[in-house]
Formats: C-alpha cells, structure tokens, sequence
C-alpha cells in the first residue's frame, strides 16, 4: 500500500475515499429528511450493524495473549524422539510461537470472570510442520465421558429457556443423573472451580492423546501446563468482594502484567504410559473424568511457554480465533477417546459457522508456514499472498499437468488393529465414585469446607429428590462427604448459618491450594 503521498492520519471510507464530513449526514436544508444518496453513512452503519458475529456456543467471555514455546527434548534425561516425531517437541533450536486464549465456559461475552465455571485453555502453536492447537481447560478432568451428552449438559447449565434466568437446579438435575459427573462437581464447587485469575492457573489437555515416534510406535500422553507464578484459587466470597467491582478482572490482570514486561510463563509436563487399555487400573485411561495420578504416572518437564505480547485488536485475534482439537501435527494423534474424537468434528465446525468458511486464512488463525491447497471459494476467499506456485488452473489432485502433489510422509503411519462389533454402550470400567472420594480426601480442610458451604448453597435450591440423589452419590465417593452435604442440607432448610462464613476466613488466611493430582 503505497502511504507517500497521503496524510497518515486522514480518515477515509473502506474503499480509501477522503471522508470530508465525519459530522453530519446528507439531508434535505438541514432539519432533513436524510437522501438515500449518503454513501458513507450508509456504508459505516451497515458495517456497524454486522461488528459482531455469533457469540461462542461456550467459551463466548475469553481473553488472549500471544508468546513462545521451546521444548527441552528430552524426557528424564531421553531424547524426546523416542516418543514423538513431532519438531515442536525435537527441534529445540526453535521458538514455537503460540496464541493463548483464556475463557470461561458457560456464560456470555461480558460475564464477569469471577463466575464458578471451568476455565478454557487453549494454544495455538505455529510449528514448523503448520498449526497445533490444544484445546483444553485448567481442571484436568470433565464432566461426561460421551460427546451425545454434550449439548444436554450445556443446556443445563444455561438459563431457563422461558425466563432466561440462571437456575441451578437445572445443572444438579442433570447432573444428578450423570453419576460420573460426580468427581468434577468435587472439583468446582472447591475453590478450584473459581482460579484467582489466569495467570496463576494451570492448563490441561484433559483427554489422552497419542504421541506416534518414527517407526511407527505409540504411547498415550496428557498434557499439563502448570504456571511459574504458582497456582492461586478464590473462595467464593473473595470471588464475590471482586465481583463488585471488576467484571474483568482477570483480562485486566493478564494484560497489565505483559504490558509491565511480568511475562507469565507455564512448564509443560507429560504424562506417558504404554498404549493399551490398562487391565490392572480400576477406570479406562480413556476416560476424561479420571485423573492419572502423578504419583502412579509421573510427570515428566519438558518445555516452556512463555506470553510475551498482548493482542493489538481484540476482535481481529482473541474473538475470531479458532481452535480445534483435530488439529494436529505430523507425530502427534488421536486416541479413541470417546469424547475427544466428539469434539473434533464440533470444534472446526463451530467456527465456519461461527467465523466463516475461510476462517483458516485469518491471519491469527493461519499457518505460519506456506499453505498449498485445493479447497477454493466460500464467502471471504481472500487469499492473495499464497499459493503462488501453484498452476492456478489445476485445482484438483492428482494431475499431470502441473497440479499440487502429495507430500513424502516423514515417517511410519500409525495403525493400529481395531476390531469389535458396533454397539451403544458404555465403558465396561465407569467407577464413577473412586476418584471423586479420593480428590475429596485429598483436599485440605478449608478446601473441603469451602467444597461442602457452596454445594449446600446451590443444592438449598433444588427439590428434594435432586438433593437425594447428590446426597447418595457424594455418600458412594465418601461417607463423610455425603453426610456433610446432608447434614448442611438439614440445617440449611432449618434456616440455621452454614459453615460458609468459617471456611471462607479460614480460606483467606490459609490460601495454599492442595495437590489432588
């Protein structure tokens, strides 16, 4: 664009016409009416009119920051090659660059963040071999275990269709029939289900992933990114004192500690177990709503992400980023992880609605390294700055005439033998109660205080049969939780004080979260 011969801070119309007259609209003398001949007020209010495009479906209140990924390449003095071919992880040389967008999970645009709610999690990183994106939250596990629950559960924690009011019977009533619901809830109603902001709180892959080496062999992986400004959680009353006066506390957070060079870093850990469905475990490795304990499978460092610029345009990178879970590198893969395998074909189909068909050539969301494709066309096809190689006649593949080829495959293929007959069931291994009595156990008292006060706040609400049936499966994870929720219940409906106002004093004086990992 050539800017020699203009003033550079002359305002123009989007066609670069000089705008004169920034003030008043064309009218008839000058009480009106207005002539439909007002070109540029008719093209800056069409354009306001369409400044926003479908919220998320979730993850709508988000926040992001741009940074850096370097791999250590080694897994507890191993090359990391012996597990995974993918560069982001072998080449060390390299500073992968990322784009981070933090979230909340169930509410609109403008919530405010001190909501109790999961936190969204997810990376793009900009490899060499194209884009990776991890698509995870700060809790490591997740409420159901199979993708045709999905919207049910979102609709349940929405507000009421009718009245548009948020009711939490409606979550509990759903989630009263989700027995392995039960070990998230454990977690959110903790003061893990409110991070102070997202600086100082963990990401996670969440599900298992494959990693795939160069002959072809595989390992099951989880991620966990765990930030260098150590982990800091709310109680629900400090939540609500900063409540009243920021609904944005956390984005302000994130943006003033970059733009004061405080660069928040996170460690990358693995965890790494063979690629079998683990008979001598009481659960399915597979499962998103069990935890790997560290202590049983280690976790092992092996790089660093690091943000170090803040976003110039919010709209431009943070609301027309696009992620997806089945976006992945040579090295990198699935497993047959019910849900995951759910939420890739959701994810990428999300944002063409959302964003739009092309939304791969925005230039947050596009490669940094050179695209050459056959897909064409589709509203906003704007590319103009790539595919200059290729014959523009030959849109198609396989061609003797100057077409695009297929690429050498940079190592042995994955395959895996799969065998069985097509059914609707469950996983034979649910145990959906073990976990959630131990991540209780091992939460400290005023973590386990804190637990009880909000559950009992929420289920006050809910009637009686829904409160039964918490009550039976908090009871199966643990009796001393069962009956401390009911005993809460009880005196909740005597209208007698909970023990809120004791575990939130504590809370602030104790602060240190556990480790139930």
């Amino acid at each position: 664009m050539n800017k020699e011969n203009q003033d550079p801070n002359m305002l123009t119309n989007q066609q670069g016409h000089p705008v004169t007259n920034n003030q008043n609209v064309r009218t008839v003398s000058n009480r009106g009416p207005v002539t439909l001949e007002n070109y540029d007020f008719l093209e800056k209010i069409s354009h306001f009119d369409r400044e926003r495009i479908p919220e998320r479906v979730v993850h709508a209140r988000g926040a992001g920051a741009h940074g850096y990924f370097q791999s250590y390449g080694t897994v507890d003095g191993k090359p990391i090659s012996q597990y995974t071919r993918a560069k982001v992880f072998t080449n060390t040389e390299i500073k992968t660059p990322v784009f981070v967008r933090f979230s909340t999970v169930v509410h609109g645009g403008h919530s405010p963040e001190t909501l109790r709610d999961p936190r969204g999690f997810a990376i793009k990183f900009y490899t060499e071999d194209g884009n990776w994106d991890l698509v995870g939250n700060n809790l490591k596990i997740f409420f159901i275990r199979d993708p045709l629950k999905f919207p049910d559960m979102v609709h349940s924690f929405r507000p009421d269709p009718v009245t548009n009011v948020s009711d939490p019977e409606r979550m509990f009533d759903f989630l009263a029939q989700t027995p392995e619901a039960t070990h998230m809830l454990t977690f959110l109603f903790s003061p893990w289900g409110i991070p102070a902001n997202y600086r100082q709180m963990q990401g996670s892959g969440v599900h298992a992933y494959r990693w795939v080496n160069a002959e072809g062999k595989s390992v099951l992986v989880k991620y966990h990114f765990e930030p260098l400004q150590g982990i800091r959680n709310l109680t629900q009353m400090q939540a609500n004192e900063i409540q009243k006066l920021s609904y944005d506390h956390a984005t302000l957070d994130l943006y003033e500690a970059i733009e004061r060079g405080d660069y928040p870093e996170w460690e990358l850990y693995v965890q790494i177990i063979e690629d079998h469905d683990h008979p001598e475990l009481d659960f399915d490795p597979l499962d998103p709503t069990k935890l790997w304990y560290k202590d049983q499978f280690p976790w092992h460092k092996v790089g660093k992400m690091v943000l170090n610029k803040n976003p110039e345009n919010y709209f431009a990178e943070v609301e027309q980023s696009a992620f997806g879970t089945g976006v992945l590198v040579d090295g990198l893969d699935f497993s047959d992880d019910k849900l995951l395998q759910g939420r890739t074909f959701s994810y990428s189909d999300t944002q063409r609605h959302r964003v739009g068909t092309n939304y791969l050539q925005l230039p947050i969301n596009r490669p940094k390294k050179y695209v050459a494709t056959n897909a064409e066309a589709g509203q906003m096809d704007y590319r103009t700055d790539f595919d200059k190689d290729k014959n523009p006649h030959v849109n198609y593949e396989p061609s003797l005439i100057g077409g695009l080829k297929e690429a050498s495959n940079p190592g042995k293929e994955f395959t895996p033998y799969v065998e069985g007959n097509l059914v609707r069931e469950t996983i034979p291994r649910e145990n959906n109660f073990g976990q959630a009595g131990e991540t209780y156990r091992r939460l400290s008292d005023w973590e386990r205080d804190e637990l009880i006060a909000n559950l009992v706040a929420n289920l006050a609400v809910c009637r009686k049969e829904i409160q039964d049936a918490h009550i039976a499966n908090f009871t199966a994870a643990d009796p001393d939780y069962g009956r401390r929720v009911a005993e809460g219940l009880k005196a909740a409906g005597q209208q007698q004080p909970t023990k809120n106002e004791t575990a939130v004093s504590e809370a602030m004086e104790l602060g240190e979260p556990s480790d139930p990992y």
